[in-house]
């Protein structure tokens, strides 16, 4: 399938500020891009636009990010992309096999471990007494997967940078990054490495459900390799744009500033295209553009 990924993120900045960016494809996706996939950053002062400089590197876990120095003012990030991917929802391997600890490849064994939001070392007992008695490998993932789902509910409002998996356990509300920090503790509590993943998810063959936005989701470690799986919708989905994987939010943040930045725009779609490049309908419909409002 054919997916067209684009955001406008503006923000207001009271001084000149060093920034980060994570808001390319993943490198391992790069081969699929049939377009570019730049990170245009630009400086708005009333009509006049200035461009800024961007440079990139790889960081400890594989991922692209961006660094630019911004000056006072309005700045906004944007970028679009063309890709194909298949177009299959995700795949469930109910036969998946949880590997010993002792058998789990060196680079995934800091995927049990604890880290910023998700205290696996306050989880233990919390872990056992839910999910001891299933049966290692997927049929555990899925019952984490499916317990933290409807546990937690959903709310934008609820929202806050500094929430971690306790405070999740404990509220029983979040964002979708929040559902995936409990799902990722309470996984490697049972020793099946859990990672963090940032990306693309739009209304792809589902109907519409608003504006646009980045998604969370978290991938585990069975058979050898890394699965997909969503606490949050708990459903296979096809068209996950991954753009950065991590121990959790903290390592794949979609921009970090090094001192203010207010948010004042915020536009994220991604939707599925045909060969002749229009979008394809969804069931029920869609409004003509969707955006969030201005903060």
């Amino acid at each position: 399938m054919f997916i067209k990924s684009e955001f406008d993120i503006q923000f207001h900045l009271p001084e000149a500020t060093p920034m980060l960016a994570m808001l390319r494809v993943h490198p391992t996706l790069e081969p699929l891009l049939t377009t570019g996939d730049e990170l245009k950053v630009e400086h708005i002062d009333n009509e006049a636009t200035t461009g800024l400089a961007v440079s990139e590197y790889l960081d400890v876990f594989g991922n692209r990010c961006s660094r630019f120095a911004a000056p006072a003012g309005t700045i906004r990030l944007s970028g679009c992309n063309m890709i194909t991917i298949e177009a299959e929802p995700d795949p469930q391997p109910f036969e998946a096999q949880q590997a010993p600890v002792e058998q789990l490849p060196s680079e995934v064994l800091q995927f049990l471990l604890a880290s910023r939001y998700c205290q696996v070392d306050l989880f233990g007992g919390v872990a056992q007494d839910l999910f001891g008695y299933t049966l290692p490998g997927w049929q555990r993932v899925a019952a984490i997967r499916d317990w933290v789902h409807w546990k937690v509910a959903f709310n934008y409002q609820t929202a806050r940078s500094t929430k971690t998996a306790m405070d999740v356990f404990t509220e029983r509300v979040g964002v979708c990054r929040d559902f995936q920090h409990l799902a990722i503790t309470l996984t490697r509590c049972m020793n099946i490495p859990a990672r963090y993943v940032m990306g693309q998810l739009g209304d792809i063959r589902i109907p519409y459900t608003g504006p646009g936005d980045f998604h969370a989701w978290y991938q585990v470690w069975l058979d050898g390799r890394w699965w997909n799986v969503d606490a949050r919708h708990n459903q296979p989905r096809a068209g996950r744009i991954l753009m950065a994987t991590g121990r959790d939010a903290a390592d794949v943040a979609i921009t970090t500033s090094f001192g203010r930045a207010d948010l004042k725009h915020f536009y994220v779609e991604s939707n599925e295209l045909d060969e002749q490049g229009n979008l394809v309908p969804l069931p029920g419909g869609r409004p003509a553009k969707s955006v969030r409002p201005e903060v």
